[in-house]
């Protein structure tokens, strides 16, 4: 793995360049890591991944507790790691202990010795050593080591037991399992998922974005129709929209023979349409969610480059307010509307 910062925005915003030696082409920064359930994404099949943008969809999060059931450590690493297993040589893996989904970190039960989630086979309490054998049996581009998560609002003595652990807990994965850090480093958040969010995470130089928010917005029905420069703000779909995304569930769509977002590119809108999408997930058809995930990749992918852009020509700060300030005006005028 190498990384390199290629242009400052002002303030913090930074983009730059991820190379992994099983990608294609080098990933620009900030990038979106897609949400997977073991290594895939959760509604797109394999022979489909070829429809997103290359390179910026080969990086996929994977939680490494996933595999804490079914396939040994021993027989996963026999078999070649992650890449050799799932027949996927020209992506990169970066495991992250937890997904937001199913492997939660359960900071109560956590001690000195590791570090506790809620995982599909139950609570587990994930020491270092354990890790550090699982990390080795999957051979990710990029892992995360274990930390000792907690929320806001503990107290300051337990927010500073989380900390020294964590480092503790970094030291000794790194003496099991050594690699050579370089000196430049990606910077990467969990949990950051609504575009304010990523606007505010790369104002704080945040490199790469793990996030389940398209995942949540695909289970729900709802599509990403924003426009990628957030400067100008979609008013003809009034009704399941929120000017970001609309809901495809909603009856208005049910005779809507026009694309979800017009001239997009992705596989779905040049295929598909609002009316027949409608039509899936009335029916329950898994086949909706497919075509959801594939276009809200395919946006939400779309607004990195447009982030990344506004950050190289130094118009990011701008870039950031007329986007926010777009969203608080629809707010403001839905919340005049109800009050009327």
């Amino acid at each position: 793995m190498k990384f390199a910062v290629k242009a400052w925005s002002s303030g913090k915003a930074r983009a730059g360049v991820l190379q992994l030696g099983s990608c294609p082409g080098p990933i620009e920064t900030p990038s979106l890591l897609l949400s997977t359930r073991k290594g895939l994404p959760h509604f797109i099949p394999p022979d489909l991944l070829y429809s997103l943008p290359s390179p910026d969809s080969h990086l996929f999060h994977v939680s490494s507790l996933h595999f804490l059931e079914g396939l040994s450590p021993q027989t996963i690493s026999k078999i070649g790691g992650l890449h050799q297993m799932l027949g996927l040589p020209e992506h990169g893996f970066v495991c992250i202990p937890r997904d937001s989904i199913q492997c939660l970190p359960e900071c109560n039960s956590s001690n000195k010795f590791g570090a506790s989630f809620e995982t599909p086979c139950g609570r587990r309490l994930i020491k270092p050593v354990e890790y550090v054998e699982l990390i080795s049996s999957l051979r990710p581009n990029i892992w995360t080591t274990l930390a000792d998560e907690v929320p806001t609002w503990v107290s300051e003595k337990r927010n500073k037991t989380s900390v020294d652990r964590t480092i503790r807990w970094l030291d000794e994965c790194i003496a099991l399992n050594p690699d050579i850090l370089q000196e430049e480093k990606p910077r990467l958040i969990t949990g950051l998922g609504l575009p304010e969010e990523i606007l505010q995470g790369v104002a704080a130089g945040i490199d790469v974005f793990d996030s389940t928010y398209l995942c949540h917005l695909t289970l729900g029905g709802f599509a990403l129709t924003f426009p990628l420069d957030g400067v100008e703000m979609n008013t003809s779909d009034n009704i399941g929209s929120d000017q970001t995304k609309i809901n495809l569930r909603a009856t208005v769509y049910r005779k809507d023979i026009s694309p979800i977002v017009e001239n997009c590119n992705c596989y779905t809108c040049k295929n598909h349409t609002k009316a027949y999408i409608n039509h899936l997930l009335n029916v329950h058809e898994m086949l909706a969610q497919t075509l959801l995930e594939i276009h809200n990749t395919h946006h939400y992918i779309g607004f990195f480059c447009s982030v990344r852009e506004a950050i190289k020509s130094g118009n990011f700060e701008q870039f950031r307010q007329k986007f926010v300030e777009g969203r608080c005006y629809h707010v403001a005028a839905e919340a005049a509307a109800a009050c009327m």
